[in-house]
């Protein structure tokens, strides 16, 4: 998709979105089944994916890990927003690559220890890009990735989080 086709596709959406903001807010969802053993499975709308114990706190390795499952929706949405913030603006990129790292400590997950956090305490993102893009081109491109990917914002703002249980 070039520039003009991306803008021809949005353009539309976003007049809709300034007219009706509501129209905008939209819920998305997963679902997962409690499935055999220490595992759920979850409808990706493509696969199922089955998670499980990642081999750190028990697990064989033969399941999916929800932490690196979280780390993947990461790299694919930076990935995604970058590319069409790519688009956008103009910037060539002939491929690259998204590398998503994060950091566990697994004492705080199996309650070994009260003061070790549970989940990730640092997530870094790289990307190796193939262009012809100036540096400050290239700081841009990373810049307004970082101010649109959902999942980024998502992380870096939590947004209040709730667990409840629906009684049967």
């Amino acid at each position: 998709m070039n520039r003009e086709e991306l803008r021809a596709v949005q353009a539309p959406i976003k007049e809709q979105y300034r007219q009706d903001p509501n129209a905008a807010v939209i819920t998305l969802r997963a679902d997962g089944s409690l499935a055999d053993g220490i595992s759920c499975s979850v409808d990706t709308g493509r696969a199922l994916a089955v998670a499980g114990l990642h081999p750190a706190s028990g697990g064989d390795g033969t399941l999916l890990c929800s932490g690196d499952m979280l780390l993947q929706a990461l790299a694919a949405c930076a990935g995604v927003t970058l590319r069409a913030v790519a688009t956008s603006i103009g910037v060539e990129l002939r491929g690259g690559t998204v590398h998503v790292e994060g950091d566990l400590d697994f004492r705080g997950t199996l309650g070994v220890d009260k003061q070790a956090p549970v989940g990730f305490t640092t997530i870094r993102t790289t990307f190796d890009l193939d262009t012809d893009a100036t540096d400050e081109d290239v700081e841009t491109l990373l810049r307004l990735t970082e101010r649109y990917c959902v999942v980024y914002q998502t992380l870096a703002a939590a947004p209040p989080l709730t667990m409840t249980r629906h009684l049967a």
